[in-house]
């Protein structure tokens, strides 16, 4: 059963997020609104944190005191690849990386209309081998990301295969937005109890993000992408958001592909809950999941 905190927190969004406006407003109103609706969240203790320049791409280091190991968590946020920041996403950083005892990076990739496909995707490829120049070790990586993130840590997954470069040990998401037709049936479905998504919007950013490349381009949409050769993934959905379909229906594909695939679902959550915690008790009991699936990677 949900907690009582998870209903107010959908009662609230249902009011704060105004999932319908965003679809028709400028883009530079949607990003302050989301940095309005995510600075709420705090960031918590015992835990520093390091801007870094990885070959011209901003990113920041979030170090835990509690690190037991040299392992890496390569972060890319969400923000349906039009809006957020490492400043939005540091609450949510940070408690993975001291779930995970080591440290996370978290980068600043560029996005659309600005800087439509294949920029963010060249930024995380670009960040990847800047860790592998630093002496960090491919099997000590784990690729990371929420919504648009989720998506496009998966992309940088499929490409690094397709390039032949040393492989992360894993790949990691959160509410992973991976179809960016926003076609099946979840979009239709579950419009009404998803508080947050609205698959109208979502048809803007994705045309904004993929520009002239075709929506089921592998690298725009994974979901349509051969999956063989990934990495063994991890993935958290809720089973009252619209990208519920897609996640569902894509862990059948890698298991069909032969991918270790872990498919968490988890009930009448709302997009990326787990950037709730603490405030949300099973947004803190996400992220221990997530720390411990990459402990147990990482060794």
């Amino acid at each position: 059963m949900a907690s009582i905190q998870n209903f107010f927190i959908r009662s609230f969004l249902k009011i704060a997020s105004k999932k319908k406006q965003v679809a028709n407003q400028p883009i530079e109103v949607t990003r302050k609104r989301l940095a309005k609706l995510m600075e709420k969240n705090k960031c918590p203790g015992n835990i520093s944190f390091e801007k870094v320049d990885c070959d011209g791409i901003i990113a920041e280091w979030n170090i835990p005191k509690n690190i037991n190991n040299d392992g890496v968590i390569l972060y890319i946020h969400g923000g349906a690849y039009v809006s957020c920041s490492i400043n939005t996403h540091r609450p949510l950083v940070a408690r993975i990386a001291k779930a995970s005892k080591l440290k996370a990076l978290s980068i600043e990739y560029r996005y659309a209309p600005e800087n439509p496909f294949p920029a963010g995707l060249d930024d995380a490829i670009k960040a990847y081998h800047w860790l592998l120049k630093q002496g960090v070790d491919p099997k000590k990586i784990v690729i990371m990301g929420d919504s648009a993130g989720g998506g496009l840590a998966l992309a940088t997954l499929l490409r690094l295969r397709d390039e032949k470069a040393p492989m992360p040990v894993a790949g990691v998401c959160m509410s992973p937005w991976i179809d960016l037709e926003c076609l099946q049936d979840s979009n239709v479905r579950l419009a009404d109890k998803d508080p947050m998504l609205w698959a109208e919007a979502g048809k803007k950013f994705a045309k904004l993000y993929a520009g002239k490349e075709s929506l089921r381009h592998p690298y725009v949409s994974p979901y349509y992408a051969d999956l063989k050769g990934l990495p063994p993934l991890f993935i958290q959905v809720s089973d009252s958001e619209i990208v519920y379909d897609e996640n569902v229906n894509f862990e059948k594909k890698a298991k069909a592909a032969g991918v270790e695939i872990t498919l968490e679902i988890w009930k009448k959550m709302v997009h990326v809950w787990q950037g709730f915690a603490p405030i949300l008790p099973e947004g803190t009991e996400a992220i221990r999941k997530i720390g411990n699936f990459i402990q147990n990677k990482i060794g």
